[in-house]
């Protein structure tokens, strides 16, 4: 029986990763090169140490300021991140869930500073009784470790929650901790090869969350 759901944040709550990706590939053009999504996609959700601008000076032969190119890179992501809105469905699966009386955790590999500045500036801190990031575990995803801490936060088993997630390096930490996961790809990770979920939704508007809950307690019995 499922007793709690925990979220991802970056690209399930809010859509960050299209938001960082798109500002670095407008960076990349005005250098006439490109950043695959098939490279950047593999550090998606855990700490990968890929540095995309030394991937940039290796594409085109050339140093670059690349202090400056991060900061720009910011001042891009904060001007386009700032208009964002959370993703289709996912306030009504908050306020769903605490209908349904279950608890409610996030987990995250990005930093609680990060994670709770941007939940404050979309309304939806207040929803959340545990919230779990980097600052907590030694290793992120895929390592289960930030789902295991999120579940004994809550006080459930692992077996009893539900994970949310849109990254594979997400739902691989999920399944690794024994809880049953949805995955809702973003369009930055919709492309990328998923192994391991219960279930994919295109959005969390796609499905009423009871009606999502017995679809995953179906293939759990």
């Amino acid at each position: 029986m499922i007793k709690a759901i925990i979220f991802d944040f970056d690209g399930l709550i809010l859509d960050t990763e299209s938001r960082e990706y798109e500002a670095l590939q407008e960076i990349f053009k005005e250098h006439e090169s490109d950043l695959p999504l098939s490279v950047w996609g593999k550090g998606i959700g855990t700490h990968s140490g890929f540095d995309p601008f030394t991937y940039l000076e290796e594409q085109i032969e050339k140093k670059l300021d690349q202090e400056r190119l991060r900061k720009d890179w910011s001042t891009r992501f904060e001007k386009s991140i700032s208009e964002e809105k959370p993703l289709p469905g996912v306030e009504g699966y908050l306020l769903a869930a605490k209908e349904l009386g279950l608890k409610i955790g996030l987990a995250s590999s990005s930093r609680y500073e990060w994670v709770s500045r941007h939940l404050k500036n979309i309304g939806l801190f207040e929803h959340f009784e545990c919230i779990k990031t980097s600052d907590d575990v030694e290793k992120v995803k895929p390592d289960p470790a930030l789902y295991l801490e999120a579940a004994k936060c809550l006080n459930v088993k692992p077996e009893e929650c539900l994970a949310f997630e849109d990254s594979v390096n997400g739902s691989m930490a999920a399944k690794k901790a024994g809880m049953a996961c949805v995955i809702v790809p973003n369009s930055v990770t919709k492309e990328l090869e998923f192994k391991d979920f219960d279930h994919r939704l295109e959005s969390m508007a796609e499905i009423e969350l009871a009606a999502l809950l017995d679809t995953i307690s179906g293939k759990k019995d």
